[in-house]
């Protein structure tokens, strides 16, 4: 007796029903076949898109990720105990979108858009798709304006330019998150608009980073999306496209955009978690064989636009946690590899007092100095030189007490190089101060002064230069550049106030 397969009493039936008329289309409305971790198994649903909105039971709301033969995985934007088996699942037609516009500024908002910080509704009739292709090779122009952190250290050896993605990648506890802070409050008055999009960390954290903020009269042109550890682990997964989404509009505007993703590590676990609850295969470290795209993906959408298209940009900061400064692990080779650079934080630096805890010999910036001013460049150019000449003299120093001259000068030299590079939390510098500091260090005048007093000494110089030669600084801002005539007359200024800092201080070499 012939065996009937059960594919095909399935077909039977499907060409019985076929043509029956009814007024919703079978198409469109399933119902739960299973539940449980954030993750839906829909059946019913034959033509649902990937990335697709569901409207599930008692208005939980679900996006379509995984598209088998029989059935759909989709992970819950909402809690999971209010959905059964058997519920009535429909679509849509929608890909997930947030809110975008001018409203979002100064408001902390959840990976939808949703306000969540007690200041009412938020009134914008636009919105976009969390997830959009990339713009290409001939919409973009190349990066050759400077987005200044307001960090001495990054501004003149890695410094960042409006469009380009530059990773922030160390162990945790050394000040990533402190330096992107510091960019988004250094963004005051140079009309960039900023977003922080926090993953995974905790509520008391991201708030007090949000007072912060305040206090600087930062949040007035600043965002902060926010999918906090206690959120799922498909509202983490959304949370960056959705920052990057509100990003885009204010680009494609003209507009310059700053977006801060914190961090991508814990982006990528909340991907791996999902992906093993819809049973997509693992690979290396248990993380699925797409994890790649999908920061390359979101990371490709930060461009510099034509002059054509109104040359707004989108620069990205993401930021990667490592385990034991070990780089060469499977999330931070792939997020490096995708960016256009990467400013490395040593643990040993930052227990040794150096904040910003910036290793200059890691740390690399691709556009390089096309992100930086005439001035910055001028007075930059051998700072990465000194620097590593003075780690390596040091290490052969330990070895013996008798230096020779040469030797000794360039180890004192870059001695007060490092100190002159340490700045504290939440002091961002302007060009022009910066500019001042690193020409003392240049052309040797911060040599004159004790390395115990050169935080003093250039806090001072700032001061004495504004006050007594407002000139010459404004003549910095302004031209951003350091003709021959200038650099004279700096020379002469430079000196004038160092010999009255060392006459005022009694200091000795």
């Amino acid at each position: 007796m012939k065996q009937i397969r059960p594919e095909e009493i399935s077909s039977l039936i499907r060409d019985q029903i076929k043509n029956y008329d009814q007024k919703i289309h079978s198409d469109d409305v399933g119902y739960v076949i299973s539940v449980g971790d954030g993750i839906a198994m829909v059946q019913g649903i034959d033509k649902a898109m990937s990335s697709e909105l569901l409207q599930f039971p008692n208005g939980v709301m679900g996006m379509v990720l995984n598209l088998e033969e029989d059935h759909i995985g989709a992970v819950l934007l909402g809690n999971d105990a209010l959905i059964k088996e058997g519920g009535e699942v429909r679509r849509t037609g929608k890909i997930v979108e947030v809110p975008v516009g001018d409203a979002m500024l100064g408001r902390v908002v959840n990976s939808l858009g949703q306000p969540i910080d007690g200041k009412g509704e938020i009134v914008t009739d636009k919105s976009r798709a969390i997830e959009r292709v990339a713009p290409g090779v001939m919409t973009r122009k190349s990066v050759c304006e400077p987005l200044m952190t307001g960090l001495k250290v990054i501004d003149s050896m890695i410094p960042i330019g409006r469009g380009q993605r530059e990773l922030i990648i160390g162990d945790r506890e050394t000040g990533k998150t402190a330096i992107a802070v510091d960019t988004i409050i250094n963004q005051k008055d140079t009309g960039v608009y900023c977003i922080y999009v926090a993953i995974g960390q905790k509520e008391s954290t991201v708030a007090r980073m949000v007072q912060k903020l305040r206090e600087s009269g930062a949040m007035k042109y600043t965002t902060v999306v926010n999918a906090s550890a206690s959120e799922s682990a498909p509202l983490q997964y959304i949370a960056p496209y959705a920052g990057c989404a509100i990003g885009e509009e204010w680009m494609e505007q003209g507009r310059s955009v700053l977006i801060v993703y914190d961090d991508l590590s814990k982006h990528a676990v909340a991907y791996r978690t999902m992906s093993l609850l819809l049973k997509r295969p693992p690979g290396r470290e248990a993380y699925p064989g797409d994890v790649f795209y999908l920061h390359s993906r979101l990371l490709e959408r930060a461009a510099k636009l034509s002059d054509k298209l109104g040359g707004g940009s989108l620069t990205a900061l993401p930021i990667i946690e490592t385990q034991a400064g070990d780089i060469s692990a499977y999330i931070p080779t792939n997020v490096i590899s995708i960016t256009d650079g990467q400013i490395f934080l040593q643990t040993d630096l930052f227990n040794a007092g150096v904040r910003p805890a910036v290793d200059s010999g890691l740390s690399v910036s691709r556009v390089g100095s096309a992100a930086q001013t005439k001035a910055m460049k001028k007075v930059s150019s051998s700072l990465k030189l000194d620097l590593a000449q003075y780690h390596e003299m040091l290490s052969f120093a330990q070895f013996g007490s008798d230096l020779d001259a040469a030797t000794k000068k360039i180890i004192d030299h870059g001695a007060r190089v490092e100190e002159l590079l340490k700045q504290p939390q939440y002091s961002p510098l302007a060009m022009e101060d910066q500019v001042i500091q690193l020409f003392s260090a240049k052309y040797g005048y911060v040599d004159l002064v004790d390395t115990s007093k050169v935080a003093d000494y250039e806090k001072t110089m700032v001061m004495n230069m504004h006050a007594n030669h407002a000139d010459l600084v404004n003549e910095i801002r302004d031209q951003k550049d350091i003709s021959d005539e200038l650099l004279e007359k700096l020379k002469a200024a430079v000196e004038t106030e160092t010999t009255n800092y060392n006459l005022a201080t009694g200091a000795q070499v």
